[in-house]
């Protein structure tokens, strides 16, 4: 904020009586968006988190200025400053990404517009493509609007423009029949397109070399961002527009603005505070098959997989049966096997559309008479509802395990309309479930708070306890020190840990042996219905060529992607998908899940603080239990990131493999050019394939995925192992350089104390006055609601 910008200093921060109003003040504004019940469980959580951030910065500092002086620090003291550090420096909460993913039209933008209650905030235009890249929408603690637009670097660039030109070399070369379908073909149209945007009419005659020494018709930032700001929606929509509208073949404009729209990686958008979308949720707009640049291409994957939900986003007439909209389906189904998202909804658009008298003539006889083209929409999209919830359902059964949350949620599947949201002619605001999607949206924000929150403060109180059993540890008699039994204890559980994942990865085994064996069986049908299209080799040649370009994969604004790896790979994860779920789920204890054994170890080595401790009489430190303890649940807790992180790797190692494997061969084939070039690039193509497998490409591709394995499973018992070690020697060693005598921070703890049993009061607070409105809505008259006038 412009008023903050100023140094001051921390007193200024803890006790300026106007500060702490106006920090007051921008708390709650950054809740607006949520009902007054929800409200209040929030500023608890805010006020908890504050609270003990506070005693960790007072904390911090008194530690500072014991050891300010000191020529060295002891490895215990160094151990819990830099722990310190890293607590206070910790985000409140990571950004919650909720990805729209579309095929193009399917009404993504007109969505978001609806949602923030912007009507034309970003562009829309019937069916035609009109986001053209990847763009976030958050909301934050400002006044003005703001867009910042991320260009691709000048490296990046300059591949892009290799492959452009390379796609559109050797035109001269081909007949004419051949050149009628060049001129046809997709990714020429985009090549053509995208160089004559940036570099003006006959930049596509040009060779690469030549590009380079042109000047492009916009203005590209050194810093490769654009920042633009607006005091008003409309503004900085209309400043927008120029950059991410994707611009039309033929267009003669002479905005700047639009020259560089083909160099635009991603564009992030923060409104102000928001009374509809709360701080913390980023809305992000998703094309629906990635993009001929690999940088965009990869951000494109990457942004799906950073999602913890996807809104798979299809209008009222894709929406059963359409093939684009059965992708988007599975590529959101893959993003909860290898990402972080753990919730899949089906969000159905333009649901105001319908033909009344066909409707009625196609309706099932025997129902009640319909009134009105109201209660046709009304009872056709509770229809839509209950038969795409069940098919969703049965699909995510198929690919995921059993008990995985989504599967448990009531709600699957929205029947919206922005347009009616705006205009009210037909349904009501409630009707179109805008509203049903800010709750959603709500519901998911405060959850994550709340968890976030109680791990904050439990992480916290173990460092408290270990800064202050720093001073107190120096008196207490040897003879309490039994840490000796602890330690083989914990070598023991380790050892059982890693022979627990061991088995529970080797339950992957068969799955891939049997996928292999389907994918060496049909690789050669799905390998032809990729090269095959409905019109034979016109208009495919160079798309083919892009393909090749790009090592088997060619993703189009207005074609369907194509990856050549993943296609001729599916056979395999088709079969170890339900496994591959099972053995990352978060669930119930069962032998094939991974994080069940990791609680199950974490359980025991706290059963056995608690034993030892009552068994050696720790009456004087129980501060020791009460750290190892925590510190235990704190360093078992990290390696979730760190497993989520590698799964990914695991998961798209089958297709990466095959890809590496068949690179030489596409690199052929995309050099190929002159007559009948398509037909040879396919016979390049499918001699490479069949050379790799008589060589034993799917069995590499199998070989990799379990060497992942083996090198998870490694990685978990090293981490582990070296983390509670070091543990066990700071709580076990005083008086050999490990510790010195530190700066007085009982007050600290208490407070930490307090903060630590307040959490429990805090969710009780939350689920008290969430079954009291619960309860007022049931004794409350039903809402009656009906379309404007």
């Amino acid at each position: 904020m412009a008023d903050t910008e100023e140094p001051h200093s921390v007193e200024d921060d803890l006790f300026n009586e106007p500060i702490k109003k106006r920090r007051r003040s921008d708390r709650d504004q950054r809740f607006r968006a949520f009902p007054s019940v929800e409200q209040c469980a929030l500023k608890e959580y805010e006020k908890l988190e504050s609270r003990t951030r506070r005693v960790l910065s007072n904390t911090y500092q008194k530690l500072i200025q014991c050891v300010f002086l000191d020529d060295s620090i002891p490895n215990g003291v160094k151990y819990l400053i830099n722990r310190l550090l890293a607590l206070i420096e910790k985000p409140s909460l990571d950004p919650i990404y909720i990805g729209l993913f579309g095929s193009t039209g399917a009404g993504k933008s007109s969505l978001i517009n609806a949602i923030i209650q912007q009507a034309m905030f970003l562009p829309v235009s019937g069916e035609n493509i009109c986001t053209s890249c990847i763009v976030q929408v958050s909301s934050g603690c400002r006044e003005q609007y703001e867009a910042k637009i991320h260009l691709l670097s000048d490296q990046e660039w300059k591949e892009e423009l290799k492959n452009l030109t390379r796609l559109l070399h050797g035109t001269e070369e081909l007949g004419g029949d051949e050149v009628a379908a060049w001129d046809r073909d997709d990714a020429v149209e985009e090549a053509i397109w995208k160089l004559q945007m940036v570099y003006g009419n006959g930049a596509e005659s040009k060779s690469y070399e030549q590009l380079l020494r042109v000047k492009p018709k916009g203005k590209i930032p050194t810093s490769r961002i654009i920042t633009l700001k607006a005091e008003e929606a409309g503004e900085l929509s209309d400043k927008l527009d120029a950059y991410i509208r994707t611009q039309r073949r033929g267009w003669d404009g002479e905005s700047p603005e639009a020259r560089i729209w083909p160099l635009i990686k991603h564009v992030e958008v923060t409104l102000p505070k928001s009374e509809l979308i709360p701080e913390g949720v980023v809305l992000v707009d998703i094309p629906g098959t990635g993009d001929f640049n690999s940088k965009r291409d990869e951000m494109w994957k990457k942004t799906i997989d950073k999602c913890s939900a996807i809104w798979v986003i299809s209008d009222i007439e894709r929406v059963s049966g359409d093939k684009a909209h059965e992708d988007l389906l599975n590529e959101s189904i893959k993003a909860c096997q290898r990402g972080f998202c753990r919730d899949v909804a089906l969000v159905v658009t333009k649901t105001d559309k319908l033909h009344l008298p066909e409707y009625l003539r196609e309706r099932k006889v025997g129902k009640q008479a319909i009134q009105s083209q109201r209660e046709a929409v009304l009872e056709r999209n509770e229809m839509i509802k209950l038969q795409r919830n069940r098919i969703l359902k049965e699909k995510l059964k198929r690919k995921l395990p059993g008990d995985f949350k989504v599967l448990e949620a009531s709600d699957l599947v929205y029947t919206v309309s922005a347009q009616e949201y705006w205009q009210q002619a037909l349904l009501t605001e409630e009707e179109t479930e805008i509203p049903k999607l800010r709750e959603y949206i709500r519901k998911r924000l405060l959850d994550e708070k709340r968890r976030t929150v109680t791990k904050y403060v439990t992480e916290a109180f173990g460092l408290l306890l270990l800064a202050d059993s720093f001073n107190s540890a120096q008196s207490l008699p040897s003879e309490h020190l039994h840490m000796s039994g602890l330690r083989r204890f914990v070598e023991e559980k380790v050892e059982l840990l890693e022979k627990a994942i061991a088995q529970c990865f080797a339950r992957i085994e068969r799955p891939l042996q049997d996928g292999v064996q389907a994918a060496r069986a049909s690789y050669r049908r799905i390998l032809g219905a990729c090269l095959v299209r409905s019109k034979g080799n016109q208009g495919f040649h160079q798309t083919l060529k892009a393909v090749c370009l790009k090592n088997g994969i060619y993703a189009s604004r207005t074609l369907a992607r194509i990856d050549l790896n993943e296609a001729i790979t599916q056979p395999i994860y088709d079969q170890i998908d339900p496994v591959f779920g099972g053995i990352f789920r978060n669930g119930k204890a069962t032998d094939s899940a991974l994080m069940p054994h990791i609680d199950a170890f974490k359980h025991s080595l706290q059963e056995k603080m608690t034993e030892i401790g009552i068994r050696n009489s720790w009456k004087y430190d129980s501060y020791k239990k009460h750290f190892l303890i925590q510190e235990i649940s704190t360093i078992l807790g990290g390696l979730e990131g760190h497993i989520l992180r590698r799964k990914r790797r695991i998961y798209e190692s089958l297709a990466t493999s095959v890809q590496s494997d068949l690179k030489p061969c596409y690199e052929e084939a995309a050099q190929i050019t002159g007559k009948k070039a398509c037909e040879r690039m396919k016979d390049v193509i499918r001699r490479g394939v069949d050379q790799q497998v008589a060589e034993g490409m799917f069995e590499r591709a199998q070989e990799r995925m379990q060497h992942q394995f083996q090198q998870l499973k490694t990685g978990i018992t090293e981490r582990v192992m070296g983390s509670i070690a070091t543990m066990l020697t700071l709580a076990s060693s005083q008086g050999d350089g490990l510790f010195k005598e530190l700066a007085d921070v009982k007050s600290e703890y208490k407070e930490m104390e307090k903060l630590h049993r307040s959490l429990r009061e805090v969710a009780e607070n939350a689920l008290l006055r969430r079954g009291m409105q619960e309860f007022l809505l049931r004794m409350s008259p039903g809402k009656v609601g009906s379309p404007r006038a």
